[in-house]
């Protein structure tokens, strides 16, 4: 936990069969809607004194809540610890809702802004995040989105940055995977054509397969509005003799394919990517079917070291749930920003310190040369009218005597010896003190 990982994850084909994750969007990405977890569609979390104003849009309520849900609660156990800590950076928190919808999304971006978001954790889901980054471009709010992974999020846009892994890398490792395992000889695609998240992950997929060799047999498309019957798709995956069917979708119409797949008596493999996340907490699915079911994800909640094992067990004492790759993200993302902040700081305090010795020498140059001027200026004018313009006292030959060198002449130590005696007599005298 507490990668602080900028710009994409560097993908190394890493599988668990527990299923985590999703990005993308534009209306489904399914499930039960979820109460959100303030009384209204805005989530918000004050810290008291200067804290950092950080916003983001994500699916609060409707059929993506899961995912909105889980990227605000992680966000907000990472403000809750850095409260906790102390310090000078702190942040206060408020997510809005987008309920998926890019529209929505804009909306509640500008909420936010009236607000005063100074950073933004972007939009939770992919085509929400396509239209709210292009604003946080214009506006120049820097932004860091845990789980938007298409790369048009990003796409021209040096203000805005990527937590999880892009789509086309998740096409590309899930080809590499399958085929270094042998999970299947023959595949089929079924994927969203309306969606930027599983079109991206498509693409690469099939041009990976043919580098490898991997042979897809067909595939098969939907759209929002014909996300509840995948029978058609089934049918032609089923006759065309796929034993592996590449699911690059979100986890609710997932979960149909995999009930209608089971009623009709066909078991291949299932391999899915990251957007599959929260099938297993789905009002009204069988998790019996899940069994088996191959991913992509950068967080096992599983995972044996001690900041994972912290960060769940947070999570599960609070939402009474296990996290999901939404929550860890943003978790991170915001930890990110609190190093960053840290770091901008300190290199502040050095700057500081810079400008303040700069400051000080050309002071003291400008006195310096203020002083000249007068000096100068005062020496003219005495000499103008006949005064003497040196400023040294008139010359007095010196009453001491010394040899020229180590070793003194004879000559010297005549002189040494007259003036010694003529020393004593000024002395005795009081005419030189002694």
């Amino acid at each position: 936990m507490k990668k602080t990982r900028f710009l994409s994850l560097a993908l190394t084909g890493t599988l668990c069969v527990s299923l985590l994750a999703g990005c993308g969007g534009s209306g489904d990405g399914g499930g039960a809607a979820q109460t959100p977890d303030a009384a209204n569609t805005s989530a918000v979390q004050e810290n008291t004194g200067s804290a950092f104003k950080l916003g983001g849009t994500g699916p609060l309520t409707g059929d993506a809540a899961i995912y909105g849900l889980a990227a605000q609660r992680g966000a907000q156990i990472a403000v809750d610890e850095i409260k906790e800590a102390g310090g000078d950076i702190q942040f206060a928190l408020k997510y809005e809702d987008d309920v998926n919808v890019p529209e929505t999304a804009v909306n509640a971006y500008n909420a936010l802004k009236e607000w005063g978001m100074q950073i933004s954790l972007g939009s939770v889901t992919s085509q929400p995040g396509v239209s709210t980054s292009a604003l946080a471009f214009e506006d120049r709010i820097f932004t860091m989105t845990p789980s938007g992974s298409s790369p048009d999020v990003i796409s021209g846009k040096d203000n805005v940055y990527q937590m999880c892994f892009s789509d086309p890398n998740q096409g590309l490792a899930s080809a590499q995977y399958i085929a270094d395992k042998n999970l299947g000889e023959k595949v089929f695609i079924i994927w969203k054509n309306d969606d930027v998240y599983s079109t991206g992950i498509k693409e690469q997929f099939v041009k990976e397969a043919e580098t490898l060799g991997l042979e897809v047999v067909g595939d098969a498309t939907f759209t929002t509005d014909t996300a509840t019957d995948f029978s058609v798709q089934l049918t032609q995956a089923q006759q065309a003799g796929a034993d592996l069917l590449f699911l690059p979708i979100y986890y609710t119409p997932a979960s149909m394919i995999l009930t209608q797949a089971n009623a009709m008596g066909y078991a291949p493999t299932f391999f899915g990517v990251d957007g599959m996340d929260g099938i297993l907490t789905l009002e009204g699915f069988n998790t019996e079917l899940a069994e088996g079911v191959m991913l992509l994800t950068p967080f096992n909640a599983d995972a044996e070291d001690q900041q994972t094992k912290d960060f769940v067990a947070k999570y599960q004492e609070k939402y009474n749930e296990i996290p999901n790759q939404f929550a860890a993200d943003a978790y991170d993302c915001v930890y990110a920003y609190y190093q960053a902040l840290t770091n901008a700081k300190a290199a502040l305090s050095n700057a500081y310190l810079d400008g303040v010795l700069s400051v000080f020498f050309l002071v003291m140059m400008g006195v310096l040369v203020v002083v000249g001027i007068v000096v100068v200026a005062r020496t003219f004018a005495a000499g103008k009218y006949g005064a003497e313009t040196t400023s040294e006292e008139p010359f007095v030959e010196s009453q001491w005597f010394a040899p020229s060198s180590l070793v003194a002449t004879a000559l010297e130590k005549k002189v040494q010896r007259e003036y010694s005696a003529k020393l004593h007599e000024l002395v005795r005298n009081g005419q030189v003190a002694a």
